[in-house]
């Protein structure tokens, strides 16, 4: 194979490899990102679930002083019973108490009913806990392991950015200025392998003669298509 063609299928590959790091790096967060969004929707059902609760003991509370001067009326009520002079006013103070024990067991049996839904939103908020300290516990492991896969891809990088350095110190400016030029519009594909006599970048079928030239890879050859430089892969490659 030509020098020339060789170097840039190197460095094709090199670009090719340093442009995956990056995803690669993005893909390791978004893992950790996943947990961290769980324990953050877990806070909001935290948060709102405290809100749930301030609010029904709140209506407790109300409900409380209302059941409380419901009371104080009864009392009232009952010793009214000995100002009665006439069936009349019994009537209607009977009717007054009938009305104002009614409020009463009303008043009691919400403020049993909100005793209730207090229970359950206490019980949720406690699972809701349990589940914020195992995702919490979760996320420092996801961590550690996100951290150091980070640390061995930027290790990978760096090692592919010497490789990549060492390689352009002895590369040919012009054939660097025209791998460079293709690659603003084809990026990672600007160097690609001929498979079944077509270009794998355009996928377009080339001739008979570009072929054979391909084939010999004495010279830079571009595909007559898209214009991307070829190369021939060894058989076992190609296999």
């Amino acid at each position: 194979m030509n020098k020339y063609l060789e170097d840039l299928v190197k460095l094709s590959k090199f670009d090719t490899q340093i442009s995956m790091f990056e995803p690669q790096i993005e893909n390791e967060k978004a893992k950790l990102a996943t947990f961290v969004e769980t324990a953050e929707a877990i806070k909001v059902s935290i948060n709102d679930t405290y809100a749930q609760i301030d609010d029904v003991k709140s209506k407790r509370t109300k409900n409380n002083i209302h059941l409380a001067e419901l009371k104080t009326k009864l009392d009232d009520i009952s010793k009214k019973h000995n100002e009665i002079q006439n069936e009349k006013e019994l009537k209607a103070l009977q009717l007054e108490e009938e009305i104002t024990k009614e409020q009463i067991a009303f008043a009691n049996e919400e403020i049993e009913r909100l005793d209730e839904i207090t229970e359950e939103k206490e019980s949720q908020l406690k699972e809701y806990q349990e589940k914020l300290a195992q995702e919490e516990e979760s996320i420092k492991d996801v961590q550690v392991a996100v951290d150091n896969q980070i640390e061995e891809i930027n290790k990978q990088r760096n090692v592919i950015y010497q490789e990549r350095s060492e390689l352009l110190e002895k590369f040919d400016n012009k054939i660097l200025t025209f791998y460079e030029k293709i690659k603003r519009w084809a990026k990672d594909t600007a160097v690609v392998p001929v498979k079944k006599q077509a270009c794998y970048g355009c996928y377009m079928k080339i001739n008979d003669k570009t072929y054979a030239e391909v084939i010999k890879s004495e010279e830079i050859i571009n595909c007559p298509h898209c214009g991307r430089i070829l190369y021939k892969e060894d058989e076992t490659v190609e296999a």
